[in-house]
């Protein structure tokens, strides 16, 4: 008789852990092993430590009012936060003349509202390159006015937040185009063509951005015909446009050159030319897999604009000089000022990189679902 079968239950593993919430973020970032834990912690009791004191004179002890007796009362035990309450309309729109600064603000506004739009996919269509001439035009034109019984007002009294948003969107809407021709003329297998991208951009990367606003604003009207001016504020809008785009053009070459040559082999034998191979096949490719890395040009173009200071045309922070620099009263609280411009900085950077994450999520699960 054979031997009977004796069942054993296998003894239970214990439950695999949650990879998704709170608990399972901070166990991956901030406990994966015993030298990260062990600067979580440490971070984490010099914020203890330190937390307190910020509330109390960021918050419990500071003062909001626009009153200076107080807040040199206060010996900077509290933030004076009246210095902006006081200074705010210097510090965003610069010099603009206080009566007509509705404008600069529904310039910024309208600007802003295009960025919201275009950040929606479902829009990604036909009609938004001539919604955003349309809004360039209009912003224009609300900043400088002489349309619809508009005052005018010259380039020179623009500043602040409206400069910024000017400089950084123009500047970049100059130079993604460029940057993308840079790159492929690089890749070209005509040498004079290979040979003046890649000159442009080695020239260009090799000087610092303040050597281009200076060169823009003070050397190239020494160039120009005789009578011919062009307003400082193109100078500078084309000198950062064309330095952002030799940076540009290296990230998208890097790009293109991470898609495989299959691709092209592939494109080639369905009958496509070379300017369609690039626009459907290689560059939707290449764009996706480099957008990291341009959405942070991005941002360094964005807080590069702060240079053109150099040049005398005041953005945000060039702004908050000019509305503290001459101001007696007021100078001892640059840093509360200094506080609310990176504030702003900020806020336009976290926007940028979060939805560039948002959009990588989306196109990894685009690329998935092919």
């Amino acid at each position: 008789m054979s031997d009977s079968i004796v069942f054993s239950p296998v003894t239970a593993r214990p439950a695999p852990h949650r990879t998704q919430g709170i608990s399972a973020w901070a166990r991956t970032n901030l406990f994966s092993d015993w030298p990260n834990s062990i600067a979580t912690v440490l971070l984490l009791m010099i914020f203890a430590w330190y937390l307190p004191q910020l509330i109390d004179w960021a918050v419990l002890k500071a003062v909001v009012r626009p009153d200076v007796d107080a807040c040199q009362a206060a010996a900077h035990a509290g933030a004076c936060w009246g210095v902006v309450s006081e200074k705010y309309r210097t510090i965003l729109f610069g010099r603009y003349p206080y009566a007509e600064q509705w404008r600069p603000l529904a310039a910024v506004l309208l600007m802003l509202s295009l960025v919201g739009v275009s950040a929606v996919p479902r829009m990604w269509r036909w009609y938004l390159l001539p919604l955003w001439l349309a809004g360039m035009v209009l912003f224009v034109a609300l900043m400088g006015g002489s349309v619809a019984g508009l005052t005018p007002v010259q380039t020179n009294l623009w500043g602040g937040l409206p400069l910024t948003v000017l400089l950084s969107l123009g500047g970049m809407t100059m130079a993604f185009p460029l940057a993308i021709l840079l790159a492929m003329g690089r890749r070209s297998t005509l040498p004079v063509l290979r040979t003046l991208s890649s000159l442009y951009v080695e020239l260009i990367r090799g000087v610092p951005l303040i050597s281009v606003l200076f060169m823009a604003s003070f050397m190239l009207p020494l160039f120009l015909p005789q009578g011919v001016k062009l307003d400082v504020l193109i100078r500078v809008l084309v000198g950062i446009g064309l330095f952002s785009a030799a940076y540009m053009a290296e990230i998208v070459r890097g790009g293109l050159q991470a898609v495989p040559q299959a691709q092209t082999e592939a494109a080639q034998s369905l009958g496509l030319g070379y300017w369609k191979t690039h626009g459907l096949v290689l560059l939707p490719q290449a764009l996706q897999a480099v957008l990291p890395s341009l959405v942070n040009s991005f941002i360094g173009n964005f807080k590069d604009c702060s240079l053109v200071t150099i040049v005398s045309l005041y953005e945000l922070t060039g702004a908050l000089s000019l509305a503290l620099g001459g101001d007696v009263v007021w100078r001892p609280f640059f840093l509360e000022g200094y506080l609310f411009v990176a504030l702003i900085y900020w806020s336009f950077c976290f926007g940028m990189s979060r939805y560039s994450m948002r959009l990588e999520r989306r196109l990894s699960r685009s690329q998935a679902r092919t």
